[in-house]
């Protein structure tokens, strides 16, 4: 818990470290990655260097952190922790972030950062690295990798087409020994050598689980290097190289999964939603696959989104999936609507075959995403992934109809600017 001296001056300077925590982040990394390359090139995403969005990530989670500090001194970081256990973050790394962060705050704050200014957020990013340390520890130790090294090498024995955007790989230990274990809507990171020599990491979330095996689907990033692409655009390298160059037999190297937004144990029997857009449906088919294996009875809403059905990811297995559960259905929302012969019920068509004593569990409407045409059951709990303007948008129709905020649970694929 923050001292009370260190509560009093981090109160008075947050507003003014706040407005100039853009700079300070950016002047951070930059700091960081002279002093230490291999950084730049082996962990972080260079691509959310480039846009921006990484600096804007450490920020609004530094100024997250202090305000919590001051009135909710046991918030969590939960999140972080996993990103960072899959990443292998290991805890000497967290002196150096330190060290060029309160010189990037020395530089851009000049005066005003005096001997107790210093020692008040000292104070607050110790709290936080060491809150983080303690749950990266318990997590690496209960995914078998106490001493931090999470990298494992798995061979891909097969890979799906999805869609034109989209491929499954199916990869299973080089070593032949057991998987490590999983939960529905957790991800693994994937580490790649790219031509330059750099060693990338990308999440991506399990969306399914073979027999020995694990399961990530990849969407070719917006961005990612195609002929005529700048040589120096890191946008969608990781999912570009995977695209063009993994086909079978390739080795790749593999965190255990993490991630806590997972089909909880404490969700009861009540009912479930799974909304999402685009290739976050990965965690959801994930969870939905977890439901059919065990049998549940519990009454399941699956929310989709995409541009058209052949943009749509595992549109045939949630079809089926849906029809083998007892009480689950399906709502897609497509952009650009159904043309002959896509081959899934619209709205019309489903109302037909129920007068005609059928019923298929999917419903079709052209348009975007809009859960006022579905009637959400009291005691849901909802799951949402995709971009985050569409979850701002979805979560804001779930509280309107009554779904409490404790019932919400998201999935962000990259930084974490938050809802």
């Amino acid at each position: 818990m923050l001292s009370p001296k260190s509560t009093e001056t981090v109160r008075a300077t947050l507003p003014a470290v706040s407005e100039a925590l853009g700079e300070i982040t950016t002047l951070f990394y930059e700091k960081l990655f002279t002093a230490h390359p291999e950084w730049q090139r082996h962990l972080f995403h260079r691509g959310n260097q480039a846009n921006g969005v990484q600096q804007q990530a450490l920020a609004g989670a530094v100024a997250a952190f202090a305000r919590r500090l001051l009135d909710h001194p046991d918030a969590m970081l939960t999140r972080i922790a996993h990103k960072h256990a899959s990443l292998g973050v290991r805890p000497d790394q967290y002196p150096i972030v330190r060290e060029h962060l309160f010189a990037a705050i020395a530089e851009v704050l000049g005066d005003g950062v005096t001997d107790e200014v210093v020692r008040a957020w000292d104070e607050v990013y110790w709290l936080m690295a060491h809150a983080l340390i303690a749950v990266e520890k318990r997590l690496l130790t209960e995914a078998g990798v106490p001493d931090g090294g999470v990298w494992r090498p798995y061979r891909v024995a097969a890979r799906i087409e999805e869609t034109d955007e989209v491929a499954t790989f199916i990869l299973r230990p080089a070593d032949g020994a057991p998987v490590p274990p999983s939960r529905p809507g957790q991800y693994v990171s994937v580490q790649v050598q790219l031509p330059d020599g750099a060693r990338q990491i990308r999440q991506y979330s399990l969306s399914g689980q073979p027999d020995n095996g694990l399961q990530i689907s990849v969407k070719r990033a917006v961005g990612a290097r195609r002929p005529g692409a700048p040589s120096d655009d890191p946008a969608g390298e990781v999912s570009g190289y995977l695209h063009a160059h993994v086909h079978g037999g390739e080795t790749l190297h593999l965190s255990p999964p993490f991630g806590d937004v997972v089909l909880g144990d404490d969700d009861g029997q009540g009912p479930l939603l799974f909304a999402s857009a685009g290739i976050g449906c990965t965690p959801m088919i994930g969870m939905l696959s977890h439901l059919a294996a065990t049998g549940s009875r519990r009454r399941i809403i699956a929310a989709h989104a995409d541009r058209s059905p052949a943009t749509h990811p595992f549109r045939t297995d949630l079809h089926r999936l849906t029809g083998k559960l007892t009480d689950a259905t399906a709502d897609l929302w497509y952009e650009e609507g159904l043309r002959f012969g896509d081959g899934l019920p619209n709205g019309e068509e489903r109302a037909e075959q129920q007068a005609g004593g059928t019923t298929d569990p999917v419903t079709v409407r052209t348009g975007l995403m809009d859960l006022t045409q579905i009637t959400i059951p009291a005691g849901t709990t909802a799951y949402l992934c995709g971009p985050v303007p569409f979850m701002k948008n979805v979560r804001a129709q779930l509280l309107a109809s009554g779904v409490p905020a404790s019932r919400l649970h998201y999935e962000v694929f990259g930084p974490d600017l938050g809802l």
